[in-house]
């Protein structure tokens, strides 16, 4: 694919953290968005900005598939985390989050079986993580991925408007949240591989 191909981009997580900068970008590119989200509320406020909205649950297979083969996209954004509002409140090991990157990865990559040449983009992290659920669930993200011909995106800790870290650096790896949006955007045309995306 070309820098300058319009494309058809299925995003999930669209309103998340990276998506609300992101989704922006995408249209301002020319691309046609289907925007998933599992928020009616949501879904308006992507609607009332160019996206398609797509009220859909990661983990309703048969919504899902449907969803994706109806939207027919050249590449598949998976942005998807489920992770608390305030840091105070993350877990130690989130067994929400290791479910979306374990069985939401594995029916979103299911969803796209028969569409052809159908690129995946998804996000990982780029800090080592202790041993336990969540990094096994990264490491199956990241196999499934390029199992697939993906691209994984290692994201270091996000800080900027919005995120856990808004008025502090976290420790390194770390980027800016829109330093992260800008690089996801121009690693829609790269090849299959890992892409490492902090600041500097």
């Amino acid at each position: 694919m070309e820098g300058s191909t319009v494309m058809r981009i299925y995003f999930a997580g669209a309103s998340g953290v990276i998506g609300s900068r992101l989704v922006p970008l995408l249209l301002g590119a020319g691309h046609t968005v289907g925007a998933m989200t599992r928020s009616a509320e949501k879904a308006n406020r992507l609607a009332s900005i160019g996206a398609e909205p797509i009220v859909c649950d990661v983990f309703d297979r048969p919504a899902l598939t449907s969803a994706v083969r109806a939207f027919s996209p050249d590449v598949l954004l998976h942005e998807l985390t489920d992770l608390p509002d305030d840091l105070e409140n993350l877990p130690k090991d989130s067994l929400l989050n290791a479910r979306i990157r374990v069985e939401g990865t594995r029916n979103l990559l299911d969803a796209l079986e028969g569409l052809g040449q159908t690129k995946i983009v998804a996000q990982s992290v780029a800090w080592t993580m202790r041993p336990g659920l969540e990094a096994d669930a990264v490491v199956s993200l990241e196999e499934a991925v390029l199992a697939a011909d993906g691209v994984v995106l290692r994201y270091g800790f996000l800080y900027g408007p919005g995120t856990y870290f808004e008025g502090e650096l976290p420790p390194a790896p770390h980027v800016h949240i829109d330093t992260a949006a800008a690089r996801t955007l121009e690693a829609l045309d790269a090849p299959s591989g890992i892409l490492t995306v902090v600041d500097g």
